[in-house]
């Protein structure tokens, strides 16, 4: 299995003749929408990088596409119109399908919380995710995780965008994960308590993961305060670097 991450939550997974991209961004730099914060920071349009050169390339390839949620930093309309003019078999949350066939896109199969499905000669199941500490979870929607079991390949769990919960905690001691993806971004609107785990909480999911754990969801939006440089930081000095990984944009792994 082969990882590349490209930016923010994007990336892909290549398996054998599968190469399957998880919530894609497409679009160039200030593309994506307005600003995400006016005062908490600093307003930028997102997302604030481009895409790394060898991108494309990759997405390319792709044969299926994963979706956790719809927010614009996990499917912008670049990425609409690469799915819909390839019609690109499209996996997601039974709770999305509605929306995304309305949007033309080609809904391969649906995937409902804790219920495991046949998925490219392996299983998938979805995992809740929860988008925020407190009330500001409601207003972000329906998010979903997946957990991923593929022949002759490494299981992985995407977590997708989600504080530390019960259910994350059950996937990482119960399902032990060989591969764990997690948001790092600790996403905040100019309100309400964060939309993605603090340090406290990434740092647990990281002492818990079972196996290799991968930071996504850094550095490419303009309400995610956490740096490459704090996370990579914070684990050295809990003794977690070895578990993880931490990429730049447009990075690839074997794992």
């Amino acid at each position: 299995m082969k990882i590349h991450h490209l930016r923010n939550a994007t990336l892909v997974m290549e398996t054998g003749n599968k190469v399957i991209l998880f919530d894609p961004m497409l679009g160039k730099k200030g593309t994506a929408g307005p600003t995400f914060t006016l005062f908490r920071f600093k307003p930028q349009r997102n997302p604030i990088v481009d895409l790394p050169d060898n991108a494309m390339e990759i997405v390319e390839k792709t044969t299926h596409c994963l979706l956790t949620h719809l927010h614009p930093d996990h499917l912008d309309k670049e990425a609409e119109s690469f799915l819909k003019s390839r019609q690109i078999p499209v996996i997601c949350s039974v709770k999305d399908e509605k929306a995304l066939r309305k949007k033309g896109l080609n809904i391969f199969q649906t995937v409902d919380y804790w219920q495991e499905t046949e998925f490219l000669g392996g299983k998938i199941q979805g995992i809740p995710a929860v988008h925020g500490y407190g009330f500001v979870a409601k207003p972000m929607g329906n998010v979903m995780g997946f957990y991923i079991e593929l022949p002759n390949e490494k299981s992985i769990y995407l977590s997708a965008d989600t504080i530390y919960t019960e259910d994350v905690h059950k996937v990482l001691t119960q399902l032990k994960p060989e591969i764990a993806v997690v948001a790092c971004g600790t996403a905040q609107l100019d309100v309400f308590q964060p939309l993605l785990m603090n340090m406290e909480d990434i740092l647990k999911f990281v002492k818990n993961a079972p196996g290799k754990v991968i930071a996504n969801h850094l550095e490419a939006v303009n309400h995610c305060p956490t740096r490459r440089e704090d996370l990579r930081k914070a684990v050295t000095e809990f003794g977690f670097v070895e578990k993880i990984f931490i990429p730049k944009d447009g990075e690839s792994k074997v794992y």
